[in-house]
Parts: C-alpha cells; structure tokens; sequence
C-alpha cells in the first residue's frame, strides 16, 4: 500500500471529514468520501503503473518523481481534510492558505511526478487503447494543447481565481458543500495545467521565454487581486455569526490574506522564473559553439 494512502485513512476520519458549518448537510459526507476514493485511487494507480513499467524494463528517468507525486498527494489530503480546512471555515485568511497550497506546492509536485503515463499502463490493455484514440481526438480538436499550453494555461488559471473570489461565488462555495468540492477542484485542475505548461519537458532555451512570461503574468493577475482584497475598505465575503480567528475582525482578516495571496504567493512565481532563466542561461554556456560548416548547414551566417 502506498504510504499516502495509509496517512489519508487517518485523515478521513469522521473527525477530519466534518467541515464545521457544512456538516450538518450530507453532500458534505458525500463529497468528501469521493475526494478520498479519488486520492487513494489516484497513489494506487500510479504506484501500479510504475511497477508495470518498471518490469518492462523502461529507462529508469522517466520513473523519477515518485516521492514529489506522493509527497503532493500527502499535501492534498493534509490540504483538504487536515485542520486547516476547519479553521478554514472561520478564517478567510487560512482559506487563502489553503487555496495556495493547492495551486502553488500540491499542483507542481503532481506535475514534477508525471503521472500520465503511470496512471495509463496501469490500466488494462483494452482501456489503453480506446484512451489513446481519445486523446488522439482531443489533441485533433485542440482542447488539450489550449488546456496546457502556455497561453491558455495561463488565462485559465487567472480567470478561475479571479471568478471564485466574486463574493457572490466565494460565499456560495462556503454553503453548498458541492461548490465547495468544485471550487477545490477547478483551483486544482487549472493549476495542474499551468504548471504542466511552465515546467513540460524541452530544450531550456525554448522552453523557458514563454514559461517565464507566464509566471509574469501570473504575477501580476495573483498580484492584483491581492492588492484589491488587501486594501479594501469593506469585507467582501463577510458572513452573519461567523466570527473570525484570532481576535480579527472580517476586514482585518480578509486583508490579511489579500497580502499572502499578493506576497508570499507572487514570490513562488518569481523564484520559478528566476530558476528557469538561470537554467537556460546554464545550457547556453554549456553549449559548444557552432563551427562554420556547422552554421552553414544550418543556414546561417558564418
């Protein structure tokens, strides 16, 4: 069994699977039962298809990323029914905690553990093949390369954040446990696009103008939403009877995680863009230059 699977049964137990003001609903139950199924399914599968892998004698490179894939998933359990999701009910500080860990630690230690191919050979052969006639027709209508493509990637995840922090839609997530789930999982889905976009296998030099670019953007779009939620006059997501953590009051906390989203959050994309300028920079240097029968093969000037 894999270790992430024995730590979420912990997780999931009745304790951790009641979501303070949504308990009292059902769908709550329901819905965190079906996140638990899908993350335990999710470590299952992928140690799975390792193992088929590795017993098919695949280079050993492509199997890495093991420990970020489960250390992501750990994070996503811990994330979503740890007790930050209960002082997440009371706190739109620890909420934006919450959404951060998602978007900027679980999603890119799920990308760095590239679990496509695993989670495909450990499904049976049949499955295999009608899952690549559909990523043939995916790929053919271009939904796959908008989804992850730098560009698409990019605008996807900017405009979900900015949509789920409408106060009509933020407040509505916080009491239908279905929004809830669905808010999580779309922060999640379009971050796993982003980051398979800034951090997909390529030559460094290609690769990373457009990623760093992206991670720009980002920055500014996280950046100004944090802004705007740091300096308002009023609460935006204010609720009747909930008072928040810590001693603050509505405003105080709402600006409080206006600045972790604006600071904290807009570093990590600065310092990943950072990284990847420097990688690049590294694989210039390391590079030979081209000899003049070289050039002229390649159509440029000696």
């Amino acid at each position: 069994m894999p270790p992430v699977v024995a730590a979420l049964a912990l997780l999931a137990s009745p304790a951790a699977l009641a979501h303070g003001r949504l308990t009292s609903a059902s769908g709550a139950r329901i819905a965190d039962a079906v996140v638990v199924v899908l993350i335990a399914a999710a470590a299952i599968a992928y140690a799975a298809g390792t193992r088929r892998l590795a017993r098919r004698g695949a280079d050993a490179r492509p199997l890495r990323g093991g420990a970020a894939f489960h250390g992501g998933l750990a994070l996503l359990a811990l994330t979503l029914f740890g007790p930050l999701d209960g002082w997440a009910e009371r706190s739109f500080t620890v909420h934006m905690v919450q959404h951060e860990l998602l978007m900027l630690a679980v999603a890119p230690l799920l990308v760095a553990g590239r679990p496509l191919a695993r989670w495909t050979w450990a499904l049976p052969t049949t499955v295999r093949r009608r899952l690549r006639g559909l990523q043939r027709t995916w790929r053919a209508a271009g939904a796959w390369q908008l989804a992850t493509g730098v560009v698409g990637a990019c605008v996807l995840q900017s405009a979900a954040l900015w949509a789920w922090h409408l106060p009509a839609w933020f407040r509505a997530a916080l009491e239908h446990p279905g929004l809830h789930v669905l808010q999580h999982a779309t922060f999640l889905a379009v971050a796993l696009c982003f980051w398979w976009s800034v951090l997909r296998p390529g030559p460094a030099r290609r690769r990373a103008p457009p990623s760093i670019a992206s991670l720009f953007v980002t920055t500014l779009t996280t950046g100004a939403l944090g802004a705007l939620l740091t300096f308002s006059g009023t609460p935006w997501y204010a609720e009747t009877g909930v008072v928040p953590l810590f001693g603050l009051t509505p405003l105080e906390d709402q600006q409080l995680g206006g600045l972790l989203m604006w600071i904290p959050g807009g570093t990590v994309y600065v310092v990943i863009a950072l990284a990847l300028g420097a990688r690049a920079l590294r694989t210039a240097a390391a590079r030979p230059p081209m000899t003049a029968d070289a050039r002229a093969a390649a159509g440029a000037r000696p």
